[in-house]
């Protein structure tokens, strides 16, 4: 990575994912079932995040951590080609079990793992100052239990260093209680890019509706900031400075939706770093989570294969 230019700087959570499908409906307790499909990687939303840049050809460095164990050497090893600059905590990893369901929908199965070991001091120790239009995309937040203590100090750190930052706080998981959401609210002024999904906006914002939340959401962040709102397969809406845009997918034949708001994330803050405006940012980020969904097993994909979905219309 070169530090002469901007680049992207991922924190938060990474962990090994172990993905299985498809299920018809929940088995009854004591049998078992055999299933077609499934692969074991590196994930989290960090993780994922950073190798969707990775499979777009954009230099990145991630922070975040692993635990001291045989799964925490995988999964370290997973990151070759990213500036991966992982703690090692006295701890078992952090593994996932994501079952995906014919309808679509999925569950995760998540132990506590590495996660919660991750530190401030950790993350500013491996956090460079930043080059000119730099961004740090901030995300998992509510798997971090020792950083989220501190997270309003860590985004005004990194916009001391310089950076732009994005966040996607994802799904807390004691709900969105109105203590959560008033400590989500205290980190918005902070933010450049708040990057959420429907069912998030509405409840960070206490209303049903997603054309209720975003005028609301926007008065809490930064006047220049950006409000993304990730509508799974209809696409994203985006609200900065008045103006509201929205942006459809392409329709593809998905099994493993795993990741689909975080590679939408790296298309996204990679189209910026490249000069896009908000709207070629938002059809990059489209292409990219479908290329990325589009995909199984993941670990096929190459580095820089889906560089040409962000070139930018002249």
């Amino acid at each position: 990575m070169d530090r002469k230019k901007p680049f992207i700087c991922v924190i938060g959570d990474v962990g090994v994912d172990l993905v299985m499908g498809m299920l018809e409906q929940w088995p009854q307790i004591g049998t078992e079932l055999i299933l077609p499909r499934s692969e074991l990687r590196a994930g989290g939303s960090a993780g994922n995040a950073v190798l969707a840049l990775r499979h777009i050809g954009v230099p990145a460095r991630l922070v975040s951590a692993v635990g001291n164990d045989d799964f925490g050497r995988w999964l370290g090893a997973q990151f070759h080609g990213v500036d991966a600059r992982l703690a090692v905590c006295p701890c078992a990893s952090t593994v996932s079990v994501g079952l995906m369901h014919s309808c679509s929908e999925r569950n995760f199965f998540t132990t506590e793992g590495h996660l919660a070991a991750l530190t401030l001091e950790q993350v500013l120790s491996q956090l460079p100052e930043a080059v000119p239009g730099s961004l740090a995309l901030l995300t998992g937040v509510f798997l971090l239990p020792g950083l989220r203590a501190h997270y309003a100090t860590l985004l005004s750190e990194l916009r001391a260093r310089g950076y732009q930052v994005a966040l996607d706080t994802g799904w807390p998981s004691e709900g969105w209680t109105p203590a959560v959401r008033a400590e989500v609210r205290g980190w918005l002024s902070q933010c450049d890019h708040l990057l959420l999904n429907e069912l998030e906006v509405c409840q960070l914002a206490g209303v049903d509706e997603v054309a209720q939340a975003m005028p609301l959401l926007q008065t809490w962040l930064r006047p220049e900031a950006t409000l993304v709102v990730k509508a799974g397969a209809r696409g994203a809406l985006a609200c900065k400075d008045g103006q509201q845009l929205s942006q459809a997918t392409q329709a593809a034949d998905v099994f493993d939706t795993i990741g689909a708001g975080d590679s939408f994330n790296a298309g996204y803050l990679a189209a910026l770093l490249q000069g896009a405006s908000l709207e070629q940012a938002l059809a990059s980020a489209c292409r990219i989570a479908t290329a990325v969904l589009s995909r199984f097993p993941r670990q096929t994909i190459k580095p820089g294969e889906f560089s040409d979905l962000l070139a930018l219309p002249a």
